[in-house]
């Protein structure tokens, strides 16, 4: 578990590392949904998500501490912020990504200087990989997201929106392992618990959904689905116990509706946001929060869609 104290010196650690990102607004969402949202712009972080954060604050921690080499499993955004945190800090980074990863995810690491290995498709085959070859090579592994540094870097997007937003009803907020709902969830139920907080999965990868209604970690056997982002086979124990604690709900959105929000957030709002990214906007576009006139932020965790594949997403 975590404290609103790791999250405000993970924002003092990072400050000078990251964007603040911006709040954005579609008139026409709002007539559609009855309500007042917000869509904070993680897409415009660098390295195109939020995962920034979170990696730069392990980064900065690993440094402190000697290390000279790390390896991550991601299915690409993490991936993507931990190689740009380790070449501006001038320590090596291996990165363990799916067979079909995106080309786009793939190019930025390479792009990075990190050093990109594809192997298998699931999570869990590369989670395992990542942490032998880091035992192998004398470095350590760096999760994705069950890390204390991770989600700490991740809860300052949470002290952000406090301060950019005077009146916040609802977060909505994507998942995948969990670490940035948990880092959010943290920070806003620390400071200002009236706030609810969302989760949203896609169907297809409801991992962390069927954990919530069971009161305990299940497994998901092959998550799929067009956010890539957000296939997780096991959520984290740690991001598990803090959603436990702290998120007011978690709801599904399905292939379609993500495609829909997908293609509204580009045609009416001019944004590129990868599927992962507009989960958020996806639920509350459908009304599966089934609330009206309220103030309501959806973030939008990352940008790094392939854009040669848009067509096929949306067509699909």
């Amino acid at each position: 578990m975590i404290n609103i104290q790791d999250i405000y010196e993970a924002r003092e650690t990072i400050k000078d590392s990251v964007h603040k990102t911006p709040l954005l607004q579609s008139t026409q969402l709002n007539k559609l949904t009855g309500n007042n949202v917000f869509i904070k712009g993680e897409h415009l972080q660098k390295t195109g998500s939020f995962k920034f954060r979170g990696a730069t604050n392990r980064i900065k921690q690993a440094v402190k501490n000697g290390e000279t080499f790390v390896t991550t499993a991601s299915s690409g955004n993490h991936g993507q912020a931990i190689a740009y945190a380790t070449n501006e800090a001038n320590i090596r980074s291996t990165i363990f990504v799916p067979e079909n990863v995106p080309k786009s995810k793939e190019g930025a690491i390479k792009a990075y200087n990190g050093n990109l290995v594809k192997f298998g498709t699931l999570s869990r085959q590369r989670i395992q990989k990542a942490i032998e070859y880091a035992q192998a090579e004398n470095g350590i592994f760096i999760p994705p997201f069950d890390d204390t540094y991770v989600i700490a870097g991740q809860g300052t997007i949470g002290l952000e929106l406090l301060e950019q937003l005077d009146a916040i009803d609802v977060i909505c907020v994507p998942i995948g392992g969990g670490g940035l709902i948990s880092g959010i969830a943290t920070a806003i139920k620390e400071l200002k618990p009236s706030v609810q907080i969302i989760g949203v999965e896609p169907e297809l990868s409801n991992v962390m959904y069927q954990s919530f209604q069971k009161g305990e970690i299940q497994a998901l056997k092959e998550p799929t689905g067009i956010a890539d982002g957000l296939r997780t086979s096991n959520p984290g124990e740690i991001t598990f116990s803090i959603i436990s604690k702290y998120v007011d709900d978690i709801v599904l959105v399905s292939e379609q509706e993500i495609k829909e929000a997908l293609s509204f957030v580009m045609e009416r709002m001019k944004q590129v946001i990868e599927p992962s990214g507009v989960a958020s906007t996806a639920a509350v576009l459908f009304d599966k929060l089934n609330v009206r006139n309220k103030n309501i932020v959806c973030i939008a965790s990352g940008g790094n869609i392939d854009i040669h594949q848009i067509s096929h997403i949306l067509g699909e």
